[in-house]
């Protein structure tokens, strides 16, 4: 569904998967510095928006998904995985009960598979799923919440669904391409569904630990891979930031191979250029890669920044200080 806001002067579309909103509005550095100092909304409105009601709705998703949810407070944003029964990533939702409804937002293209396994699995129980994605608009804010939302507007953290009829009119800021909201994405080293995932991601290899995923909650599926690895072994891949070399031109693009010595060992999932650090990027690589080895991803020279330790597993926790400013 085409932005209204992609004709706004300026605007420039991103790329697949998020052609149908502005990659930038002329000066992506700046609005990067707008969107961190509150001033500045990100137009994310490909994002798929999904709505979950009826009086069983947390205690259901609790058993289906990887957070605790059967006690999440009215107004509380979090996240939550999807797996499937080797424990491999299958969606991710950033969510949040309104008391009555349970409101989540996914990846671009994901919404009408997630509807349709939750409606599987809906049985007896007293829940309605919907994909309400013609009737929201994801925009995002790092920033304080703007006062005065239009009626019908969500607070999802630093997300706010919007009726798509409110789109166009903004929220009284100025507009940050998705350039901006990806370059801090990637700076706070947080991963995202399809660039640094694969069919074969695991949630300890992204750091989904603890942010999207609850190690003593009760059953679900891929349970039995997820306390497998916590308690008896290491995923095989790990999420590592990357700085690159700053005198190449391009950046390297999604699936781009990772090497070390010449040998592959992983794949970029995201990059980016920041307004201070330069051009960056988030890759994930074999785990056992050394931590100090200069990498080339996509033939650029790369020094790397842990973020999932090597030694993730076997009960080793990631230090929520690698995580940076966002969320």
């Amino acid at each position: 569904m085409r932005s209204p806001l992609l004709d706004t002067p300026g605007a420039v579309a991103a790329e697949a998967p998020d052609a149908d909103v502005a990659g930038h509005y002329g000066d992506p550095f700046a609005e990067q510095r707008a969107l961190l100092a509150g001033e500045a909304m990100v137009d994310r409105s490909n994002r798929e928006v999904v709505r979950i009601s009826g009086p069983d709705r947390l205690s259901w998703l609790n058993s289906l998904s990887s957070q605790k949810l059967d006690d999440l407070k009215p107004g509380q944003p979090t996240e939550t995985l999807l797996l499937d029964a080797q424990g491999r990533v299958e969606h991710h939702l950033v969510l949040v009960d309104d008391g009555e409804t349970v409101w989540a937002h996914v990846e671009p293209g994901t919404g009408a598979e997630l509807v349709a396994f939750l409606d599987r699995m809906r049985f007896m129980l007293r829940v309605e799923v919907a994909d309400v994605t013609d009737h929201y608009a994801v925009v995002s804010v790092l920033g304080e919440t703007p006062p005065d939302l239009p009626e019908g507007a969500v607070v999802v953290g630093r997300d706010i669904l919007l009726p798509r009829e409110e789109l166009a009119k903004g929220l009284g800021l100025r507009l940050a391409g998705l350039w901006a909201y990806e370059a801090l994405r990637i700076e706070d080293h947080r991963p995202r569904l399809g660039f640094e995932t694969d069919h074969k991601t695991i949630p300890h290899e992204v750091g989904w630990i603890g942010t999207a995923l609850h190690l003593s909650k009760g059953c679900y599926k891929g349970q039995e891979t997820v306390a497998r690895v916590h308690n008896l072994g290491h995923p095989p891949r790990r999420l590592v930031f990357l700085h690159l070399d700053g005198s190449v031109d391009t950046l390297p693009k999604h699936g781009a191979p990772v090497t070390y010595d010449g040998v592959e060992i992983g794949s970029v999932g995201s990059a980016a250029r920041h307004h201070e650090l330069g051009p960056i990027a988030l890759a994930v690589v074999k785990r056992t890669v050394p931590v100090d080895a200069t990498l080339e991803a996509g033939g650029v020279a790369a020094s790397q920044e842990v973020i999932v330790p090597p030694d993730a597993g076997r009960n080793v926790q990631i230090d929520p200080s690698l995580r940076r400013r966002i969320r």
